[in-house]
């Protein structure tokens, strides 16, 4: 899969402790490989159709869209501020 980075995905992301950045970077590595791999936890975000959300940990999450071998990552941080505008 090709992994594509939005602008707003990259600033949450710098924004981030350097601990949750290595979470989320394992988290890339699980997507990359498998976006269905168990340890992500992927699901639809209800409301939002064609977007999925995937756990970092169990505070933070990344959402994602699926186009072909692409994957857009659109938005990361904590699970409400992650998914209000996802």
């Amino acid at each position: 899969m090709t992994i594509r980075l939005s602008e707003r995905f990259v600033s949450r992301y710098a924004e981030l402790s350097k601990i949750i950045q290595r979470k989320v970077d394992k988290a890339l590595k699980l997507l990359d490989a498998d976006h269905r791999h168990p340890g992500l936890r992927s699901h639809p975000v209800q409301g939002a159709p064609g977007i999925f959300e995937a756990y970092v940990d169990d505070k933070y999450r990344m959402t994602f869209e699926r186009s072909g071998e692409v994957l857009f990552l659109r938005n990361v941080d904590n699970h409400d501020e992650c998914l209000k505008n996802p």
